[in-house]
């Protein structure tokens, strides 16, 4: 374990609709709606009693059913009624001391793009990208105008935090921790730009850049290798990479000229809680020797606190707490021990 820095963050990553849901219909939901002490500050209000340091995600792929309506982030009013949205969450974001805007905005690109050839008829059903087949799927290059739109909701969405909240301001970025084929050096900076660089170019004013990586993809002449079906590969299709968290931490510190790094997403999607700890055991290793290097990373968040709804489906489990989804009984995996450890480890020699 190296010299962390002091202040280095510790945690888990989780997402309310993904583990909980968001059971409209139920008299509880609108009673949480209107009795004190059960709106979300009460969640950072126990959060901060508990000692833990909350890291806020404002938006996380789900919108409300009317905003998409009348055009999502491409309407007319798009980045007006995303920046109202953060001027009123803002108002409970006392003593919250990191914000991410928006959680993955590449992903959330292609999904945009992907609803709007739908709802046009060029596709006729939208994919998950973590159904495993004969090949891990290669999703489509996000619309470079979509990414635009929603740097441009980033920006609004930072003005408002930073004249409304003391918080670290920036967003997340699913990366991919792309490598060239020999001779593709080129086609690799063309492929990341689209993907990836826009998006790490847009963080270059912000207080931090959230990095996401699971894997590692190649990229040859034609684009991104679809990765094949092998025994070793996740139950999400996707190749076992810890190394990957080193090349992407590496390529975001190169692309937004050394913005401070914060781990927003890293872990695996496997039955085999063993497999989880030497995975995140050796993306550690990675993670430390890039920071070594001199390379800004102030925390490291796993992704998941609990198995959740992945992508349309219960099977691909990233949680470091197993969740019973017939009895709802909730069960410490040793990975959760183990990370915890490693933390108080950490911290003892800082």
């Amino acid at each position: 374990m190296p010299q962390l820095p002091l202040g280095f963050l510790w945690g888990a990553a989780t997402a309310p609709h993904q583990v909980e849901g968001n059971n409209v219909n139920s008299d509880w939901w609108a009673l949480e709606q209107t009795m004190p002490g059960m709106q979300h500050r009460a969640m950072i209000d126990t959060a901060l009693d508990l000692g833990l340091t909350p890291v806020v995600t404002l938006h996380h792929f789900t919108q409300p059913r009317w905003f998409a309506d009348v055009g999502g982030w491409m309407g007319d009013q798009g980045i007006e009624r995303f920046a109202a949205y953060v001027r009123e969450a803002a108002g409970i974001l006392d003593g919250v001391e990191w914000v991410c805007t928006i959680n993955e905005p590449n992903m959330l690109a292609l999904m945009v793009g992907m609803s709007r050839a739908a709802q046009s008829g060029d596709i006729e059903t939208w994919t998950s990208p973590t159904v495993e087949g004969v090949t891990r799927p290669v999703l489509p290059d996000p619309d470079p105008k979509v990414a635009a739109r929603l740097a441009e909701a980033h920006d609004a969405a930072r003005e408002v935090l930073k004249q409304r909240t003391g918080a670290a301001v920036g967003w997340t970025v699913a990366c991919q921790a792309y490598t060239a084929t020999p001779g593709n050096a080129e086609k690799l900076r063309e492929v990341s730009y689209v993907r990836e660089d826009l998006y790490l170019e847009a963080a270059r004013g912000d207080d931090f850049i959230g990095v996401q990586s699971y894997s590692s993809q190649a990229v040859d002449e034609n684009g991104v290798v679809p990765h094949p079906k092998r025994p070793d590969n996740t139950m999400t299709g996707d190749a076992y990479r810890p190394d990957a968290i080193g090349i992407a931490v590496r390529h975001t510190w190169e692309t937004t000229g050394g913005v401070p790094i914060l781990i927003t997403e890293n872990g695996i999607a496997t039955a085999d809680d063993s497999r989880r700890i030497a995975y995140t055991s050796e993306a550690l290793d990675h993670l430390f020797a890039a920071m070594d290097d001199g390379i800004d990373v102030r925390g490291y968040i796993h992704w998941s606190a609990l198995d959740n709804f992945e992508w349309g489906h219960w099977e691909p489990t990233f949680g470091l707490i197993e969740v019973d989804r017939r009895a709802f009984d909730r069960r410490p995996k040793p990975s959760l021990a183990w990370l915890g450890e490693t933390a108080r480890s950490s911290i003892t020699r800082s």
